[in-house]
């Protein structure tokens, strides 16, 4: 008697998955579900998957250090992770004890084991790049991106802001700003290291010891940033950030003096560490406030949002505390009415965990980018995509199709940009596998 076609499919799928049709009648539940399920990577068995090691790379880019991890498994597929720029790779490596024999696919289970073990800054680093290397993992094992095991997509490519920094010679910043937007396609700019345009000019200062932005100070940075919206028109976003001055009353001075200048938002112009302080700035101006690329974990975040004081949150995933964390803390601002925006500095695997995160992410608007000139070629010579696409294309980055992160190492690129005081690939990390500490 002739089966009926939906019937062979589900028997075929299951042969190519690896077990036989006896074995497939007893098998438990949770293997059965593997076997049907097409996209399941055939060379592995997520059930299965345990972890069996976790190593290091650090490479050199922008002037810091940024350790790149690969931690491995039982079945031969291996995810990876980015501990924050300017982190140590220990932050990471004490937590290689705690992840040996588990499985990766239990990814918040095993987040919320590691959670405890980091804290704001570049503390964040390790609990942070271990999570988007069993993201990584997690998505391979089940032959999906992760932007799907987030729940699906919200967009095909994320926006970026391009950084672009400050410098007494505006001829030189207004042909960077043009190149930006009219070669490279980008729509949107931050202007970073505002305060390069005042640096040895006292009379940007009320005195020479508390750094405190003069009048005229004030009125320069202002002068600056009209600059750049007169170069880039009206329809290119731009932000500032570094601008000189972090007390509560000249912040508020300077943002109203750049409320002429319709900026996208005016970045951390008080310590993060004093919401009290950032919701009095948010207040007393129109320019858009926002904060948070050195805070860990959501909780701040929610504080932030439910105190109104902020009208952006700009976490950096590399700190945050991963994709997963990241995407809480954009879903609790989108609740609150409050916008997100991501900050990045890094390779192309912590760069690429951003781009998962912003894409199942409704309330991710942009993402930072850094390279340019010379810098480009490094940085997109360390990684490439499964799938073929760009890392980056006309200002936008594509969200992968590939399992994972659809990221893999160039190991060439990799070897050339090795740092100098930590030159070795991924070596031997067994002096990490005894548990330290009591958690």
């Amino acid at each position: 008697m002739t089966r009926p076609e939906s019937r062979r499919s589900f028997l075929r799928k299951s042969l190519f998955g690896g077990i036989s049709l006896g074995a497939l009648a007893s098998a438990p539940i949770e293997t059965q579900l593997e076997a049907a399920t097409a996209k399941v990577n055939r060379l592995s068995s997520p059930s299965k998957l345990k972890i069996t090691d976790m190593r290091c790379v650090v490479v050199k880019h922008l002037g810091r250090p940024c350790p790149i991890l690969r931690i491995d498994t039982n079945q031969g597929i291996s995810g990876y992770g980015e501990v924050r720029d300017g982190a140590d790779k220990r932050y990471a490596l004490i937590l290689k004890s705690r992840l040996l024999g588990e499985n990766p696919c239990n990814v918040e289970r095993l987040f919320r084991r590691l959670k405890p073990h980091g804290a704001h800054g570049r503390l964040g680093g390790g609990v942070s790049g271990v999570e988007m290397a069993l993201w990584d993992l997690a998505g391979k094992a089940y032959g999906v991106p992760v932007w799907q095991l987030l729940g699906g997509r919200y967009r095909d490519k994320v926006r970026l802001y391009a950084d672009t920094h400050g410098d007494t010679d505006f001829d030189l910043i207004v042909s960077k700003v043009k190149n930006r937007v009219e070669n490279e396609g980008f729509t949107w700019l931050k202007m970073t290291r505002c305060y390069k345009v005042i640096e040895n000019r006292p009379e940007a200062f009320t005195d020479s010891f508390s750094k405190q932005l003069s009048p005229w100070g004030i009125a320069a940075i202002a002068d600056y940033l009209k600059l750049i919206r007169e170069t880039v028109g009206s329809e290119i976003a731009v932000s500032a950030d570094h601008l000189g001055d972090r007390s509560v009353e000249n912040a508020i001075r300077l943002g109203k003096a750049l409320d002429p200048v319709r900026l996208a938002w005016m970045e951390e112009p008080v310590d993060w560490r004093f919401p009290e302080q950032l919701k009095a700035v948010s207040t007393a101006i129109d320019t858009p406030v926002a904060s948070g690329e050195n805070v860990y974990g959501r909780e701040t975040f929610q504080r932030y949002c439910d105190m109104g004081a902020l009208d952006v949150v700009h976490p950096d995933l590399a700190t945050a505390g991963g994709i997963l964390e990241t995407k809480k803390i954009g879903d609790y601002a989108q609740d609150h009415n409050i916008g997100m925006a991501l900050h990045y500095a890094g390779t192309p695997v912590s760069f690429m965990a951003n781009v998962h995160s912003a894409a199942a992410t409704e309330n991710a608007s942009v993402l930072e980018y850094h390279p340019e000139g010379s810098e480009i070629d490094e940085w997109t010579g360390m990684a490439y995509l499964v799938d073929g696409q760009a890392l980056v294309s006309s200002g936008f980055a594509p969200v992968p199709t590939a399992p994972g992160l659809g990221v893999e190492l160039n190991m060439d690129g990799i070897r050339s940009v090795l740092h100098p005081e930590d030159p070795l690939v991924f070596p031997d990390t067994s002096e990490w596998d005894d548990r330290r500490g009591s958690y």
